[in-house]
């Protein structure tokens, strides 16, 4: 989580997703703290990742791949997706899926996914995903993190036996 209302997903190499994820979030907290509370929009988050991104790429780059999420009452339908490489190409989408993953889940989402889908229809896409995931991928993945953000904020949803419990 970013903030109340935005989160992000990396993948990529362990050491860089957490150095990388850990400076986007601490760095968010301190312009937050820095100006009197005031959070940046899921745009100018999903801009200030991409701008750090780039800058990596010629000093030490992050090996990461980034999606952005987050709910901004003043944006008109107030949420918002953004995907990054990690060359620091950033683009708003409809939806995303990142790794080798994403062969399967992206032509599910382009299928399925509709403008207007409500909260429940999106949760079940998700599903139809993970389950095209667990007979089709090589890597068999029972616990998966499902992650709702709305005008009340992020919440977990759980897919599979709790990671924790492992």
């Amino acid at each position: 989580e970013l903030s109340s209302h935005s989160a992000m997903g990396v993948s990529g190499p362990n050491c860089d997703l957490v150095n990388f994820s850990e400076y986007i979030s601490k760095n968010l907290k301190l312009y937050e703290l820095s100006n009197d509370g005031v959070q940046l929009s899921t745009h100018a988050q999903a801009n200030f990742c991409r701008g750090e991104l780039a800058k990596a790429l010629r000093k030490g780059p992050f090996q990461v791949n980034v999606i952005l999420g987050g709910y901004d009452a003043k944006v008109p339908n107030g949420g918002s997706l953004y995907v990054m490489d990690y060359l620091g190409s950033c683009v708003k989408a409809n939806y995303g899926a990142q790794g080798y993953a994403s062969n399967f889940c992206l032509s599910i989402m382009d299928r399925d996914w509709d403008e207007g889908m409500t909260e429940e229809q999106a949760v079940t896409l998700v599903e139809k995903c993970i389950k095209e995931l667990q007979m089709r991928f090589l890597i068999n993945q029972s616990n998966f993190i499902t992650k709702v953000i709305d005008k009340d904020g992020v919440r977990t949803l759980s897919y599979g036996s709790d990671p924790a419990d492992n």
